[in-house]
């Protein structure tokens, strides 16, 4: 078969040309979307990851396509009517780097609480070692709401007890052994929001989660709590947000995604097309408020990258591409089967 993929690295190219010897591969660094198509189109398999997306018009240039992997945990990136209004399969990787993932957003949490960047930042460009303004606070005794307790979820708790941290929950389907063994309270989001003195979202984009946090509920949150968001952008309603930090509502952010992250990495292609949508415009312009902001820490979607993490990720995708060439698909995305 010919097997496209898109956005490899280096590091990647021996160990995927090793595994699939008797197939005519093709790598590239460039990621897919509808202004940056691949000039070959004669793929039967793609393989991406979360910069690309794959939606009718990416599919339609590829007639051959019977297949497509991302290696990725989240899924929103594919357009999972349009695959399989075109009779294709598409798998992702259901679980990957959970400790990867829960250590940076507690590298973030810390940085939070102790203003480690902004003190480093200030010795570096202005050489004073004052402490003005860096006072902190102690995460001990502290209450951590998380928000999704899939496998990162449960991870970041892990860690949370580890620093002696009150944990709450919000959960559709609640885990019984992470509640018991970390003595978790599983609330409802609301009392959650209320409650929680650092708030991490951990839970996977969909309809259902789109704007979880938003202008309505964002009032709930108790007064100078903290927010960490290394799930997805959409999760959180940008503008709520940047309201919130200013009026004191929300005391500071940890941002590893943004709603609009795509099109800030290609912001003279977003601002040249023709009568581009005002919402999403709208929403550049905030995540370039919420980047300036002294008490937000925003991170270029960064919190997967690890060397384990990667090796994780590389193995699942060859595996989900020999399952699919073996006539045995595995995890396959919700939707598509």
């Amino acid at each position: 078969m010919k097997i496209g993929f898109f956005g490899v690295s280096e590091y990647e190219e021996s160990v995927i040309n090793k595994r699939l010897p008797d197939h005519e591969i093709v790598l590239d660094a460039q990621q897919i979307d509808e202004d940056s198509l691949p000039g070959r189109n004669d793929f039967d398999i793609l393989s991406v990851f979360v910069n690309s997306k794959i939606g009718e018009k990416e599919i339609a240039h590829f007639p051959n396509l019977k297949f497509i992997n991302t290696g990725s945990t989240g899924y929103d990136h594919i357009d999972a009517d349009a695959v399989k209004r075109a009779g294709i399969l598409a798998s992702y990787v259901p679980g990957y780097g959970e400790n990867t993932v829960a250590e940076f957003t507690f590298g973030l949490i810390l940085n939070l609480a102790r203003k480690i960047y902004p003190a480093i930042d200030r010795i570096k460009e202005t050489g004073s070692f004052s402490l003005e303004g860096l006072r902190g606070f102690e995460l001990k005794g502290k209450t951590i709401g998380i928000v999704g307790t899939g496998r990162i979820g449960r991870q970041v708790g892990e860690i949370a007890s580890g620093f002696e941290m009150k944990i709450i929950a919000a959960d559709p389907y609640p885990n019984k052994e992470f509640e018991k063994k970390l003595q978790a309270e599983y609330l409802p989001l609301e009392e959650l929001l209320g409650r929680a003195d650092i708030i991490t979202l951990h839970c996977p984009y969909n309809k259902d989660t789109h704007h979880l946090i938003n202008a309505k509920n964002i009032k709930n949150i108790k007064r100078g709590a903290f927010l960490v968001n290394t799930a997805r952008g959409g999760v959180v309603e940008t503008e709520a947000l940047v309201k919130a930090l200013k009026d004191g509502t929300i005391g500071g952010a940890g941002l590893d995604v943004l709603e609009e992250e795509g099109d800030i990495k290609d912001e003279l292609n977003f601002l040249a097309s023709p009568h581009p949508y005002e919402k999403e415009l709208k929403n550049v312009l905030y995540d370039h408020v919420l980047m300036q902001m002294p008490n937000v820490l925003v991170t270029p979607h960064n919190a997967f990258n690890t060397d384990e993490a990667l090796l994780e990720i590389l193995a699942t995708t060859l595996a989900n591409i020999e399952a699919f060439i073996n006539g045995k698909p595995i995890n396959l995305i919700p939707g598509v089967k």
